[in-house]
């Protein structure tokens, strides 16, 4: 038997109950619209591949609850290049590593609390524009296809772009793809509790040729340990990059996880461009987060910059809303100001330069980061942080402040600036 869905005609129809979807489908529900979530998972706590670690400051701004929390971190742990290690701890917790399938669960949840529908096990095929509206064509997971129709439609399916798909016009600059894999592990104890207060990293093309590893907590006793890499096209006579399944072995020998219990074995892909300049909006169709690339390539985080995009379209769209229902009453709403134009603007200036910086220097760091002469220059850059504490380390991945560390000396550091011929 298909799910259940609402066929009424509704205010906004959103596709895609990942944490940018999920958050505008309650705003807007706790504003009066009549809202749909629709998602092709049929249980939204399944399938959850995402590192999900956040700053403290973060899961404070959106009241993030104890129940999505896995565990709170307040130290971080940088293996590599090569066999170096370095620490850094906090008295403060510094932040937080989610359940990324409780987080979407939630976000539902809080969306039906405010009035939201909820179609689950649903899969957008096509949308077609009405006069004032649209119509969405679904198939369920046991075939079953049905049409709803609503005033807007916002696309929040992710990299896929699964609705709004690629510009009408060439990007500035290509997509930068990165593919990861992860598994969920139990271990004992007392080895849990040595991973148990901190992000840690592997860096270096002996760990992850241009990409990085990664083990963070979960609950007592899981371990969450995976790997990515940036892609690129391969030059030609250039062999393949190893597989992340043998990287990830790799990983699991060197850090004594070989015998751990697989729970879970996951993995997806984030796409983004650096300038972000892609469609934000085709007539009455509207995209959010991983959809306008609002994925951090710096540290492969998402979560964090698609609530603030959902946050930032919610009003405006509450707007226009309003403005559909009073055309034929006013005639100064049919000349007033489109309400979602400035959506683009305000998203670029809330993400604001740093992370556009930091996607530059992601690109250029991860996908240079094949070679012993890019180990080198990634070791200078971590001696520079060694006497820094936690907070700043922190305030350098998690807020791309990279004055801290001296933006004169970082271009060098990380190869963005050749050295001139003499």
């Amino acid at each position: 038997m298909a799910p259940s869905i609402d066929p009424n005609n509704a205010d906004v129809l959103i596709v895609g109950a990942g944490p940018a979807g999920g958050w505008l489908a309650g705003d807007l529900a706790a504003a009066g619209l009549s809202v749909i979530l629709i998602d092709r998972l049929p249980n939204l706590e399944s399938n959850a591949f995402s590192s999900a670690a956040l700053p403290q400051a973060s899961v404070e701004r959106f009241g993030l609850p104890d129940a999505v929390i896995a565990a709170r971190f307040s130290g971080w742990q940088l293996h590599g290049p090569g066999a170096a290690r370095r620490h850094w701890r906090s008295e403060q917790t510094l932040g937080a590593v989610l359940d990324f399938g409780r987080l979407r669960a939630w976000l539902a949840d809080r969306a039906t609390a405010r009035g939201a529908g909820l179609a689950l096990g649903w899969r957008a095929t096509a949308w077609q524009a009405l006069e004032d509206g649209v119509r969405l064509t679904l198939i369920s997971s046991c075939g079953e296809q049905r049409q709803i129709q609503g005033r807007w439609l916002v696309d929040a399916t992710g990299s896929r772009r699964q609705l709004i798909g690629p510009c009408q016009s060439p990007l500035p600059e290509p997509l930068v793809s990165g593919v990861g894999v992860e598994w969920l592990l139990s271990v004992p104890e007392t080895q849990w509790r040595s991973w148990s207060d901190r992000l840690s990293f592997m860096l270096g093309s002996d760990w992850v040729p241009q990409g990085y590893g990664w083990i963070f907590p979960m609950q007592a006793p899981l371990l969450k340990v995976g790997v990515c890499r940036l892609e690129q096209p391969l030059e030609p006579g250039a062999m393949s990059a190893p597989p992340l399944s043998r990287l990830l072995g790799q990983l699991l020998d060197r850090q004594g996880l070989k015998e751990a219990v697989v729970v879970d074995r996951h993995g997806g892909r984030i796409q983004s461009t650096i300038g972000r300049r892609e469609c934000h909006r085709q007539g009455r169709l509207l995209a959010l987060g991983d959809a306008v690339s609002t994925a951090n390539l710096l540290g492969g985080e998402g979560i964090r910059h698609a609530l603030v995009s959902a946050q930032l379209l919610a009003p405006r769209l509450v707007a226009a809303v309003h403005r559909d229902r009073s055309r034929r009453a006013s005639w100064r709403h049919r000349l007033a100001e489109d309400p979602l134009r400035p959506y683009p603007r305000d998203l670029r200036q809330a993400l604001g330069w740093r992370w556009a910086l930091s996607g530059r220097l992601a690109r250029r760091t991860w996908l240079g980061l094949k070679h012993p002469a890019a180990d080198r220059r990634l070791e200078r850059l971590l001696q520079g942080l060694e006497r820094q504490p936690a907070e700043v380390l922190s305030s350098l991945l998690f807020d791309y402040r990279f004055e801290r560390y001296g933006l004169r000396a970082l271009p060098d550091l990380l190869g963005l600036r050749q050295a001139r011929p003499h």
